[in-house]
């Protein structure tokens, strides 16, 4: 059996474990990536629709998510590919008093960790999107930096600087085993090879917990199902990623937003929960969102759907990821449970991590991770999933 020696070995060519690769190669350290799949980005990630934002309601994921924007926002300039970056920004407009009040207050946290962000009153919302609904219209949250890019063209971007970087990815290479030695990682086994490593990372998506019992530690991850669809493409109407907070009959929330190519694609918190892998698109999704777009925004009527699909968002119990180093593993490190949010987080967080595998975290790499760590309590509740 060939035998190989690396510093990291991750588990994942996906949202996180691609950026991640980039970033410990761009460190000069030995990095293998292996991927059941045929390419990258081929779990989760192509399932996801595009919006990158640093408004949350956590300074971890605020600072990680900040770092992620630089990245998708200088790209083109940096590197020459062109990975539909659109600055289009976030808008959550509101129409109740219970929503402008939770808002207004988590501008306070979101200023705080600088974030640029502000509430616009009724008529700069219309501005940002015309004919939106204007009934019982209070105004709303608008945070200009924000975006969206396509989550196929960023990750083999992604992918193509880390292997110019030095990393390697092997494809259809599943892991069957996390070799440990004395309470330390010392590599992988595949079904073609055992490879050596002083870290293995588990960024492998809505397979996080599965994978994590080959090192013998429990990850909290338990993937649900969220559909999206995408329409026809149309002459450019509006800007920013719509979120409307308010619940409907079936659904937590529901977003949307027109692309570099001029398609509008959408998606929508199923509410209860649809806990499990079925990653098959119903007949209740397209006339559920449909009637809440429509009803928001009625200049959507005339536009055809092209496709709907349905993916899975790796959740933790409080909806923030684990990004940690278990102790009772040395050397094995978990980046899992984004919680539908990997695409956005990957970049920021791959840095954050590949400074602390390298020994060189800064301060505010420390801050990033400290709010994801495994051993916390898991009572709390992210406000803006």
């Amino acid at each position: 059996m060939t035998e190989k020696d690396y510093d990291v070995v991750i588990i994942g060519a996906g949202s996180i474990g691609t950026p991640l690769a980039m970033a410990l190669a761009e460190r000069k350290l030995r990095t293998l990536v292996l991927e059941k799949e045929a390419s990258p980005g081929q779990g989760q990630n192509k399932c996801a629709i595009g919006g990158v934002r640093a408004t949350h309601s956590d300074g971890s994921k605020i600072k990680a998510c900040l770092r992620s924007l630089k990245v998708f926002s200088t790209w083109k300039e940096k590197h020459g590919d062109d990975i539909g970056w659109i600055r289009g920004g976030y808008l959550f407009p509101v129409y109740t008093e219970g929503d402008e009040a939770v808002l207004k207050e988590l501008l306070k946290v979101q200023k705080g960790f600088g974030l640029n962000i502000d509430w616009v009153d009724p008529e700069r919302v219309r501005k940002l999107v015309p004919g939106i609904a204007e009934k019982d219209l209070r105004g709303g949250t608008y945070s200009p930096d924000d975006g969206s890019a396509s989550p196929l063209l960023s990750v083999n971007a992604f992918y193509r600087r880390a292997v110019k970087l030095g990393a390697e990815f092997r494809f259809k290479e599943p892991v069957k085993e996390i070799t440990t030695e004395n309470g330390e990682v010392r590599g992988v086994l595949t079904a073609r090879a055992r490879y050596r490593a002083r870290f293995v990372v588990n960024a492998a998506g809505a397979e996080a917990a599965e994978v994590s019992e080959l090192a013998g530690v429990k990850a909290p991850v338990n993937p649900d199902c969220h559909e999206a669809g995408i329409t026809e493409p149309a002459e450019r109407f509006f800007e920013p990623m719509v979120v409307d907070i308010r619940p409907g009959d079936k659904s937590k929330n529901y977003y949307f937003y027109q692309n570099w190519e001029g398609q509008i694609v959408f998606c929508m918190t199923p509410q209860p929960p649809l806990w499990g892998r079925d990653r098959r698109s119903t007949s209740e999704f397209l006339p559920e969102i449909s009637r809440r777009m429509i009803n928001l925004l009625p200049g959507l009527s005339n536009l055809r759907v092209r496709r709907t699909w349905r993916g899975l968002y790796p959740m933790t119990p409080d909806g923030f990821p684990v990004v940690d180093f278990p102790p009772a593993v040395k050397g094995y490190v978990l980046a899992v449970g984004m919680c539908g949010q990997g695409f956005m987080l990957g970049p920021g967080l791959g840095e954050a991590l590949a400074a602390h595998i390298a020994g060189s975290p800064s301060a505010e790499d420390r801050e990033i991770l400290a709010g994801f760590g495994l051993a916390r309590s898991f009572s709390g509740q992210e406000k803006l999933k």
